[in-house]
């Protein structure tokens, strides 16, 4: 199977305030994006999954990343 490289959008719901995030990540389907950023938000910022909220998730070509960590896994 071939990887892809998605750029994720969303915000980060906390008791107080709201974050909005962008993330870059290689994954073969999306739903692997969501387990991903749920498991990193949740152990990281102690979020529930509700708590976290995807806006946008969407296909980049590799001309397309900006995040030298998933440039240097290309």
């Amino acid at each position: 199977m071939k990887t892809k490289i998605f750029r994720v959008k969303g915000k980060l719901l906390d008791v107080d305030k709201t974050k909005k995030f962008t993330r870059e990540l290689k994954a073969i389907k999306v739903e692997d994006v969501q387990e991903k950023l749920y498991s990193e938000f949740g152990s990281k910022h102690r979020l529930n999954r509700d708590q976290i909220v995807f806006d946008e998730i969407t296909e980049i070509s590799a001309d397309e990343v900006t995040d030298p960590i998933v440039q240097s896994l290309l």
